[in-house]
């Protein structure tokens, strides 16, 4: 509990810089960065594994705001409010470790064991994409979720 209002204000300040940057850097990589890769590179097995880096990097910015966010919250004087934040950043943290260490390491197996020819020209094509659809649903889960997490830190608390 923090009882200084200058104290206060700038906690809540952090928590909200802090989500911008965790939702951000989710909406700019999944929405704007990788789909970009594959419309400017012509080598879709490269792109592919471009787009995997970036979200297997996305997912570690994702456990670190998700570890600030619990730290941060612990000075939530509103017990409903942190509450209900935190279980938005647990949300959001499951869906990330999910994908980083249960969906990504099944995709990145299927495009080694496709070879030199990618995965979308074997017959291992199916199995990703079903993969690769469970994925991009865990993904737009947490992104929706970020946003709710943006729109309940925006505003003033109770």
């Amino acid at each position: 509990m923090v009882d200084s209002p200058v104290l206060r204000r700038a906690m809540l300040r952090f928590q909200l810089l802090l989500a911008v940057v965790w939702v951000g850097s989710l909406w700019t990589v999944g929405y704007l960065v990788a789909p970009t890769l594959f419309v400017t590179l012509h080598d879709r097995v490269l792109a592919g594994t471009i787009a995997g880096s970036m979200f297997a990097t996305q997912a570690w910015v994702s456990v670190v705001c998700a570890a600030l966010m619990f730290g941060v919250l612990r000075g939530e004087g509103d017990a409903r409010r942190r509450r209900s934040l935190n279980a938005i950043v647990l949300a959001m943290l499951a869906c990330a470790l999910t994908m980083r260490f249960g969906l990504q390491p099944m995709l990145a197996a299927l495009r080694e064991a496709a070879g030199p020819g990618g995965v979308m020209d074997s017959a291992l094509r199916t199995r990703f994409g079903v993969l690769h659809g469970a994925s991009s649903l865990f993904y737009l889960v947490e992104s929706v979720l970020g946003g709710w997490m943006l729109y309940k830190l925006s505003a003033p608390p109770q």
